[in-house]
């Protein structure tokens, strides 16, 4: 008997982790009503050029579902390649 409530406590332990792992959310980036993180600024010009800059909708990338606007099509691919290293932290909040 003690063996089966030994074995039925671990399987709860289990299946409770598995459950708060899956329910997780993804953190949201913080956008306006049209969707743009940042509020259209291009997140890689701050590391790269060190100052704002206002990206455009031609070089555009949707993450995390939010739109990311960039200045060149260089920035918008080392986003792609690395969004992580070039959002803000805690979603822009």
């Amino acid at each position: 008997m003690k063996k089966f409530s030994l074995s039925m406590t671990a399987v709860v332990y289990t299946w409770s982790f598995i459950l708060i792992a899956c329910s997780a959310q993804i953190t949201p980036i913080n956008t306006g009503a049209d969707g743009v993180a940042l509020k259209g600024y291009d997140p890689v010009a701050y590391f790269t050029l060190g100052r704002p800059v206002k990206g455009q909708k031609e070089f555009q990338f949707e993450w995390k579902n939010a739109k990311w606007f960039f200045a060149s099509s260089e920035h918008l691919t080392l986003f792609q390649e690395n969004p992580e290293t070039y959002a803000p932290q805690y979603g822009g909040y």
